[in-house]
């Protein structure tokens, strides 16, 4: 699905790449090294600098690193790329960026840095459903059985509780995209983030706590977010089929 051709940009991109990625092993953040030789985060990134209906793409980056990115990053940096200092929470970084993207952005997508094999298509998609005045996110059906725990002090090991019905249930990716006014309103309620039930753990959260409606949009497995070593090793493996 292709979004409308609009006289002027006015999508915004907020990256979060302020992680620490601890599950990837000793070394420097995640979002900087390497798959086939070009960093993760650049590879993130460039689907959507390279979007004709985006405005300007802001990355929250870890503290430190927005006044002094790598070298290969603070070269891209323009009024198309711009960077801020990330929070110690995702709705934190989410924050920052939205303050600093230009106020002709209306419609809103926020991105992992650790996903970068997203595809044109899901991102035409989200922005065309953002588009229409709902949230929108991209998603895939889950595969696999699922089953629910207990656990206890006199039980040191998972128990299966139950087994989950999978007809309904979704594995949430990115872009996830939104008019900026819910987005906004949507923000403004949460406050500080911590009640009813804690921080939310994505955007969409965010939208479904203030009562909006957010969509799924079928995706790609391929857009799969990277966590650990394995998963850089299924990356490369990808990314070689991909290129």
């Amino acid at each position: 699905m292709s979004s409308p051709v609009v006289s002027q940009p006015d999508v915004g991109v907020v990256v979060v790449a302020a992680g620490a990625g601890v599950r990837a092993g000793p070394g420097e953040p995640k979002q900087f090294r390497p798959i086939l030789g070009v960093p993760m985060l650049l590879r993130a990134l460039r689907p959507f600098t390279g979007h004709p209906e985006v405005r300007q793409v802001v990355v929250a980056l870890p503290p430190g690193y927005a006044e002094r990115p790598p070298d290969w990053l603070g070269k891209l940096r323009g009024e198309r790329l711009e960077f801020v200092s990330g929070g110690a929470q995702r709705v934190d970084s989410v924050r920052s960026g939205l303050t600093a993207l230009p106020d002709d952005a209306t419609i809103i997508l926020i991105h992992d840095a650790a996903r970068p094999f997203v595809s044109r298509e899901t991102i035409d998609a989200v922005i065309a459903r953002a588009r229409a005045g709902v949230g929108a996110v991209a998603a895939v059906p889950t595969s696999d059985t699922l089953k629910e725990v207990g656990q206890g002090p006199d039980r040191p090991t998972p128990r299966i509780t139950r087994t989950v019905d999978r007809e309904r249930i979704w594995r949430a990716q990115t872009p996830q995209g939104f008019p900026r006014e819910m987005l906004r309103h949507a923000y403004a309620q949460l406050g500080g983030g911590t009640a009813n039930g804690g921080a939310p753990s994505d955007d969409a959260e965010v939208c479904e706590r203030a009562g909006f409606p957010v969509e799924l949009i079928p995706d790609s497995p391929y857009n799969f977010k990277i966590t650990t070593a394995d998963d850089f090793r299924i990356a490369e493996a990808l990314a070689r089929e991909l290129r």
